[in-house]
């Protein structure tokens, strides 16, 4: 009986594989199982608001308004995951130095919120003003 051999053999390798399942789909049971680990626990903010004001900034310092017009501006932070669009952007003159009024949105693992900023050209570059959440 070649064949009751290989039944034999098959169940003597395939036994100690149910044990495993009785434990619950473990290998190590449940006391083993590190019960700490959970994306519901980790601490803090996932991204860095200051990165996403300075992406803000650059995107509209470096918008051509004539072209833009009235269409908003998407941003977004690859380094953070945030993203948002400024819908608005003003740009006065006073004294001699250029500034950007701008109202944007920003779309983070915290969720969405709304800020207005100013931005100003001053010495060699622009200058982040002023970056405040609205309610």
């Amino acid at each position: 009986m070649p064949g009751f051999g290989r039944i034999v053999a098959v169940a003597l390798l395939a036994l100690p594989l149910t044990g495993c399942m009785a434990g619950g789909l473990g290998l190590f049971g449940d006391d083993k199982v590190d019960r700490s680990i959970a994306t519901g626990t980790v601490a803090g903010s996932h991204g860095n608001g200051s990165s996403d004001e300075m992406t803000v900034q650059n995107a509209v310092s470096s918008a051509d308004l004539e072209k833009l017009g009235t269409n908003p501006l998407p941003w977004a932070n690859a380094s953070t995951g945030s993203a948002g669009v400024v819908t608005a952007i003003r740009e006065q003159k006073q004294g001699g130095v250029v500034c950007r009024d701008f109202s944007t949105t920003r779309h983070s693992y915290e969720g969405i919120a709304y800020f207005s900023g100013k931005t100003c050209a001053v010495g060699p570059g622009w200058r982040l003003m002023n970056f405040d959440r609205q309610s």
